[in-house]
């Protein structure tokens, strides 16, 4: 018989489709669950559209009536360009709700309960198991930051090879990574992400796309940071006709304000020591994703690079 994690677990694989996709809103998956089935399923696919609980209420119809929705986001209980979650719950008669995160926001934390209660609909926050509950506060955590400050959660991304260069002696970081590995951090990220965000002579030298290479994301944000705003205007970014946005700033600490004040909450940082550097120096990164070449670059060309069939890497505590 599943548990009540097992039921979170697919509102949190739900919830994952929307990354990229909802802001300024929250990623956020729910189920209805009666008689130990899912009987309904949604997640919240962009600003605008149903949320999370309704899109699963009108899947379950009718079997909502006196069943259990899991979410994993407590529901919202003021209507904003869609209506209050907790007044679609309560019109569904649903008997319990049960939410794996409490809203970041302290002027909203604590209403869903009260608002279901006057409906005579039971509501609690989840005891997850541990990992299940980080992951669930991983799903929020550009939004909780975005909510108590008005910044994106800033994520950089660094390739390195053995030696510890994130480029060769000419300037070229084009592939320090393999084919297997990018594919990981674009499904990580690129999918996943508002913004991409890389200093100009990463446009100058690699000409990249900033796009996701296997699956489109037509909402990601591309943004250059140059101090001169002297970049090549047949670049990528400029002429590949996709529809994405393409924003260039003087400064990274700026873009970022701008970028918040715009709803963007995850951007991640692709390109540049400096430009990392900088955003660190003025506290804006959240967190720091490393790749790991079996590479040694030496003073030659990324591409003649000695490749290390095996090795170990041990972390210094």
């Amino acid at each position: 018989m599943p548990t009540g994690d097992d039921y979170l677990r697919e509102a949190y694989l739900l919830a994952l489709r929307g990354e990229g996709h909802t802001r300024p809103n929250p990623p956020v998956g729910a189920v209805v669950v009666r008689d130990g089935e899912i009987v309904g399923a949604g997640w919240h696919k962009r600003a605008g559209a149903d949320h999370a609980e309704a899109m699963a209420l009108k899947a379950a119809g009718e079997k909502a009536r006196g069943a259990t929705v899991y979410v994993t986001l407590e529901p919202c209980s003021k209507p904003g360009r869609v209506g209050a979650c907790t007044d679609a719950l309560a019109a569904a008669g649903v008997k319990r709700v049960v939410y794996g995160m409490s809203d970041p926001n302290p002027k909203n934390r604590g209403r869903a309960r009260r608002a279901l209660a006057k409906a005579g609909i039971e509501c609690e926050r989840a005891d997850c198991q541990p990992e299940l509950a980080a992951l669930l506060e991983d799903l929020i955590r550009p939004f909780a930051k975005h909510v108590a400050t008005g910044l994106p959660y800033v994520t950089v991304k660094l390739a390195m090879s053995l030696d510890g260069k994130i480029c060769d002696d000419y300037g070229d970081a084009k592939w320090i990574s393999g084919d297997a590995m990018r594919k990981t951090t674009d499904r990580l990220l690129r999918q996943r992400a508002d913004a991409i965000m890389v200093g100009a002579e990463t446009v100058r030298r690699d000409n990249p796309s900033l796009l996701s290479h296997f699956k489109k994301n037509r909402d990601l944000v591309r943004v250059v940071v140059s101090r001169s705003g002297d970049l090549p205007q047949n670049a990528q970014i400029f002429t590949d006709g996709a529809p994405n946005e393409t924003l260039v700033f003087s400064d990274g600490v700026a873009a970022l304000k701008e970028l918040g004040r715009r709803g963007i909450m995850h951007v991640v940082c692709e390109g540049g020591m400096r430009l990392a550097v900088s955003l660190a120096e003025a506290g804006m990164v959240d967190k720091w994703l490393t790749v790991l070449a079996p590479k040694v670059i030496g003073s030659r060309h990324v591409k003649d690079a000695i490749l290390i069939k095996e090795f170990e890497c041990l972390q210094d505590s």
